[in-house]
Formats: structure tokens, C-alpha cells, sequence
């Protein structure tokens, strides 16, 4: 087909008009030829015969009258075996592979080794029916094994006429060759591509979640679980601990497919994820960490079109890997900078602005993205999931903001980081009043952590923050008339709530130890923590209140630095029984 070219006509920042002569659709990739270098752009918007586009790159030297060339498909993710342990930018280009130390303008690199060699093993056999996103064989992937499919975008059913015998190929070599109804042939290959903008929905049902994600960090598992395949989000201003509490969700959490996307972060925080990562060991395999992650990153310098995308193209694979059966957790820091990009966007195409200049529709699209997360059952009747847990930095840790309050519209699960809790040196610094996860009300998290844990556990959880609310409004007694202006029943409640506080919702992710906590040890300590909460002694002043808990929390935090059902733990434990006897 003839494509349809045009010519630049305005240029306002990266928004840039184009004179058409021919069809485009809405997000359809063009490129504008700046003096023989190719710069990739997308349609936003069309109004008869204009055109207005993103363009991904700096847009300085464009001028009226440069050529647009519409390659008549949108933006699109290359799926296929080789993209773990890649570095990305938000348009899939190899930053290993780029040329210096800064992309150039044009310079768009291959995000697959097309040379590469993979083994394959067939999984399919000859004459069966199959349909889009069914295994026709594998191929290892480091130590996971990469499922090779039937492409996304085949509608209806196929018959596999021939396929390759096991051995080794490159990503585009041919597998396989599928034949529909009418006998036509279509040959597959180990690589795909898709529209990043378009959810994946190859798969058989997506029910509710029906059990959670453990990710080893107390403030989350025991108070707010997060589902497998749900959504969350960590709101707080810069500070807080949101880059170390993502990297410890990532380093513990139960997945098998870590997803990294900084969209849009300063670049020594960028920096410091490229360094990191490759360093950390997995706690489950004693692996790398990096053979299983991915890494989609755009700096804040960077154009705000590929800032965009960039949370787009990390969903699409994540998607992808969900359609293997694998459980992935994909992790954004952060969508405060996501949605500035689409305000500076909305305001350039001088669009009715909404709270802040927001877009109007902010809710939807956010909606819309948080959406593509799920737990699925594929047409096997094998399961994947895709949890997403974005961060948001509003700016002076303002959690009113139009990003925040948008975004707690869409995820299920809500972790405020906050500035005082912080700067009093309590991390994870997550609001255990503030925050909530409404998968506590769902029958199904609910049956699921009575038999993965213990019956009634739910019920433990809401006591537990039931005593920190009380402690929280006897503490802004205390604060009001004085130690001594309040009965001695305000300071046990405010003691209580410390107890749990310091010993269940504090924790270090730099001990061996303490950086994770299996769900058992949670329950074990959660029975503990209430069985003292239970105990009521009677104290003489205050000042023999707080020395007596203070001492019990003392005893406790050297549990949660001991190995579980250690010698060294029990002694503990029988340290903080005599305490309570004497």
C-alpha cells in the first residue's frame, strides 16, 4: 500500500502540525525527515486534513516544510525471547546497544538479538487447533522458560500444519506455519509485535483476584495485602522512602517477572536502578535479580512524548510474560511524571483543562492503565497475573492532588508515604491509618488468607488497627493536656499502639533478616503483639508505663533481627515472658 506522507506546517515544543494527503489513524507512527535524520513521532489528534503529532525526540531544528512519512501502524512493542535483562527506553530502543553515553537524535536501536540463537522445544503437536496467545513451544529464557505463541493479533482458529523440530534458531527463523479455515498459511516466528496503547487480551476469563501477593514487607502483607494480579499505588513527597520501598517489594515479593518503569525520574535515580539492580541477589533463586527483571526507563530530561509511552511499553510486557503463565509485578516510578506529560500534551493541543491543567479525562486514562493488571486464566487453563504498584510524588506531599485522587479512584490498594513518619526515622514511613487495601472486603482475599494463614486473620488485622487508631487519638490527648492532665489509660493505649507500630509495621530492609518476613512469622508475631495488647497491668505514674513498654519493644525488635524459631529467638521470646510476669 502507498503510504501517506504530509509536510510540517506548525511546531509548537514537541506538538508538531503536518499538512496529510492521504488517511492516518490515531496513534499511528510517522517519521519527520529533519535533514536526513528520521525523527519518530505519533498522532494525537486529526482534524481533516491536519494532522497533529508527539514527536519522541527533541524537536530543535524542525522546520515548516519538513517531510512526514505515516508507516500505517501504531506504536508498537517487539515481543519475543531476550528481553529480560534489558535495559529499555520507553520506545523499546537497547540502551546497551546505543552509541556513547546520550541517545542521539534518530539513533533507534533493536530491542532483540536477531543473531541470538534460542533452543526451542516444541510444546504443540501437528493438526491441533489452535487460537492467539496458545504455546506452540519454548525456549529457555535464562532459568525461566519463554513460551513461544500464536500471535496476539490472529483472530479465530488455526490449524498447526507444520512445526520446527527441537534445536536452535534465531528469533526469526521460522517455528512454525499455521493454516485457517480456508487453507491459507501463515508462517510464525519466536517474535511478535503489538501496540503498546492496546491491552492484551488473548486469554480465556480474567476473574477477581482470588489471593494475595506476598512481598515480604509487614506494612503491606499483615495491613494492607495487595492481590495477585491488583493494583496499588505509594503516594508521598520526596524523601520518603518510595525508591527503597519499591526495591524491597521487587527484591521479596512473589513473582517470578520483575518490571521496572522509571518514567520519568531525575537521572541519578535512574543511574542508581541500572547500578543496583545487577547487584542485588535473588533471595529465592540465589540468582541475579536482573535475569528476571526488565528495566523501561526515561529520565525527566527527556521528551515527554517518550515519557509517556514509556509506562505503555512496560504494561505490553508485562502482558506478554502474563500470557506465559508467569507471575509478573510491575513497578512505575513514577506516574506523577507520566501524568505531567500528558497535561503538557493536553495543554499544547490547548484542550479544556481540567484541576491543576490536568486533562479532564485524567481519571479515565488512569483508569484505563490500572485496568490492564489482572489475574487471568489462559486457554489451557493455566493462570498469570500482572500486579501493578505505581508510586506518585505530588508535589509538597499534597495527597489532594488531581494524580493522587485520580489514582485512588483506579487501585485497589493505597500506601501513604508521609513526611512526618519519615523524619521520625520510621520506615517503610507508610501511614497505617491513611492507607487502606480494599481487597480486605473482597470474600475471596478473605477465604484465601483464612486458609493460608489462620481463620479469623482478617479480623486480627482490623483489632491491630483498631489499637493504632486509639493510640493515635491518645497521643493528641497527651500532646494537648500533658502527660500528667490524662488518665493513666490514655498512656497504655498510646504504648500499645507504639508496640505494634515499632515491632510489626517498622522494618529494616538492610538487615539480612529483618528484610523479609514470611507470612508465618507475620501471623506468629501479630499473636504475640495482641496477646501483650490483651494484658493490662496496672502502673503507678506514667513515667512505669513507658519504661515497661519501651523495654517489651526493645526485646521484640531483637526477635525480628533473630532467625525465626532460632536459639537466639527464643531466648528473646523468654526474655519478654519474664518481662511481662515480673
Amino acid at each position: 500500500m502507498i503510504k501517506t506522507t504530509g509536510k510540517v506546517t506548525g511546531i509548537i515544543a514537541n506538538l508538531i502540525t503536518v499538512q496529510i494527503n492521504g488517511p492516518v489513524a490515531q496513534n499511528e507512527i510517522c517519521y519527520i525527515n529533519l535533514e536526513g535524520v528520521k525523527l519518530m513521532a505519533e498522532v494525537i489528534k486529526v482534524v481533516g486534513d491536519k494532522a497533529y503529532v508527539q514527536v519522541f525526540e527533541s524537536s530543535r531544528g524542525l522546520s515548516v516544510g519538513c517531510d512526514v512519512e505515516f508507516e500505517q501502524c501504531m506504536l508498537e512493542a517487539t515481543l519475543g525471547p531476550g528481553i529480560l535483562s534489558r535495559n529499555y527506553d520507553g520506545l523499546q530502543h537497547n540502551l546497551e546497544t546505543m552509541e556513547g553515553v546520550f541517545l542521539q537524535r534518530g539513533e533507534y536501536t533493536a530491542p532483540l538479538d536477531t543473531k541470538q540463537k534460542f533452543r526451542f522445544t516444541p510444546i504443540a503437536k501437528l493438526d491441533d487447533t489452535v487460537q492467539a496467545a496458545d504455546w506452540l513451544g519454548e525456549v529457555p529464557e535464562g532459568w525461566l522458560m519463554h513460551k513461544i505463541m500464536v500471535p496476539f493479533t490472529f483472530e479465530g482458529s488455526y490449524t498447526v500444519k507444520w512445526l520446527a523440530a527441537a534445536g536452535d534458531y534465531t528469533i526469526e527463523e521460522k517455528i512454525a506455519v499455521l493454516t485457517d479455515d480456508n487453507g491459507k498459511e501463515y508462517p510464525v516466528s519466536m517474535v511478535q509485535k503489538w501496540p503498546v496503547k492496546k491491552a492484551i487480551t488473548a486469554y480465556k476469563e480474567k476473574p477477581r483476584p482470588n489471593r494475595v501477593m506476598e512481598t515480604g514487607v509487614r506494612v503491606i502483607d499483615t495491613f494492607n495485602p495487595i492481590a495477585e494480579g491488583g493494583t496499588g499505588f505509594i503516594p508521598g513527597p520526596f524523601g520518603c522512602g518510595k525508591t527503597v520501598l519499591q526495591h524491597a517489594i521487587s527484591k521479596q515479593a512473589d513473582a517470578e517477572i520483575i518490571i521496572m518503569a522509571a518514567c520519568g525520574e531525575r537521572a541519578n535515580e535512574v543511574v542508581e536502578i541500572f547500578t543496583e539492580f545487577p547487584r542485588l541477589v535473588d533471595p529465592r533463586t540465589g540468582r541475579k535479580l536482573m535475569e528476571r527483571t526488565t528495566i523501561i526507563c526515561n529520565t525527566s530530561n527527556m521528551p515527554v512524548a517518550a515519557r509517556e509511552a514509556s509506562v505503555y511499553t512496560a504494561m505490553t510486557i508485562a502482558e506478554y510474560y502474563r500470557a506465559m503463565g508467569f507471575k509478573v509485578l510491575l513497578l512505575a516510578d513514577s506516574t506523577s511524571r507520566w501524568a505531567q506529560a500528558l497535561r503538557e500534551m493536553s495543554n499544547r493541543l490547548e484542550e479544556l483543562p481540567g484541576a491543576d491543567a490536568f486533562p479532564m479525562d485524567l481519571s479515565a486514562i488512569i483508569s484505563n492503565f490500572y485496568a490492564r493488571a489482572g489475574f487471568v486464566y489462559l486457554n489451557n487453563g493455566k493462570t498469570g497475573s500482572v500486579t501493578f504498584i505505581g508510586t506518585v510524588s505530588p508535589a509538597g506531599g499534597n495527597l489532594k492532588e488531581p494524580v493522587t485522587e485520580s489514582t485512588k479512584k483506579a487501585a485497589r490498594c493505597f500506601y501513604a508515604l508521609v513526611q512526618n513518619r519519615a523524619d521520625s526515622k520510621r520506615y517503610p514511613a507508610v501511614d497505617p491509618i491513611e492507607s487502606y487495601s480494599k481487597y480486605l472486603e473482597y470474600p475471596e482475599i478473605i477465604a484465601y488468607l483464612d486458609e493460608r494463614i489462620v481463620p479469623g486473620w482478617v479480623n486480627k488485622v482490623k483489632e491491630a488497627k483498631n489499637i493504632i487508631l486509639r493510640g493515635k487519638e491518645a497521643y493528641e490527648q497527651i500532646n494537648i493536656l500533658g502527660d500528667d492532665g490524662v488518665p493513666m489509660d490514655y498512656h497504655v493505649r498510646y504504648w500499645k499502639s507504639e508496640l505494634i507500630d515499632f515491632v510489626l509495621l517498622q522494618q529494616d530492609a538492610f538487615d539480612k533478616t529483618d528484610c523479609s518476613t514470611p507470612l508465618n512469622r507475620q501471623q506468629y508475631m501479630l499473636d504475640k503483639l495482641l496477646g501483650i495488647c490483651h494484658y493490662n497491668p496496672l502502673f503507678d505514674n506514667f513515667e512505669q508505663c513507658a519504661t515497661f513498654y519501651k523495654d517489651i519493644i526493645n526485646v521484640c525488635r531483637q526477635m525480628n533481627y533473630s532467625e525465626f524459631e532460632s536459639p537466639d529467638f527464643k531466648n528473646h521470646e523468654t526474655t519478654l515472658e519474664n518481662l511481662i510476669k515480673n
